[in-house]
């Protein structure tokens, strides 16, 4: 009798354990929701603290996912794909004339940028909208910055101080 008990309640933990899987996955952008997603790619010369299930913003909200981060072998340039909510460009509306209407996908003019949402926080890809014609499913956004290195911001800080109160300037 007490033996039921217990394997009653390895099954529930066991069950709960794989809901939370499932929805770890879902969140971080591994499974397509049904629809799909509205796929953009960029390029990028640094990418630090972006990895799969990274947010995609823009005007500071979460439209979609980063799906895949890789090296491009040609370019030596980190290639994002991005995944972006189609619900948040209406796309139900947007089948048929090409192009196709205001508001129906990211302006081809607009920019992909690593941003950090402070110090101690993470990265995320902003997007700042253009004024273009919309970019089409798998299309690529070409104009992108990559992340700032603070690090280094902060020593070429400390190194300007030092050579300015010392009245030395190197060559």
């Amino acid at each position: 009798m007490e033996r039921w008990g217990e394997t009653i309640l390895g099954a529930i933990v066991a069950a709960v354990a794989i809901g939370f899987f499932a929805f770890a996955a879902a969140q971080a952008g591994q499974t397509s929701g049904g629809r799909g997603g509205y796929v953009l790619t960029g390029h990028f010369q640094r990418v630090d603290g972006i990895d799969v299930g990274s947010d995609v913003r823009m005007s500071g909200v979460k439209i979609g996912v980063v799906q895949a981060v890789e090296m491009d072998p040609v370019t030596f340039q980190a290639k994002l794909t991005l995944s972006l909510d189609r619900a948040v460009f209406h796309f139900e509306r947007c089948e048929g004339p090409n192009p196709p209407p205001e508001g129906c996908g990211v302006p081809d003019d607009s920019t992909a940028r690593i941003s950090s949402m402070g110090l101690l926080g993470g990265n995320y890809v902003a997007i700042e909208p253009g004024s273009g014609n919309a970019l089409a499913q798998n299309g690529e956004i070409s104009n992108t910055a990559g992340a700032v290195d603070l690090l280094t911001l902060f020593s070429s800080f400390a190194r300007g101080n030092n050579e300015s109160s010392s009245g030395e300037t190197n060559p």
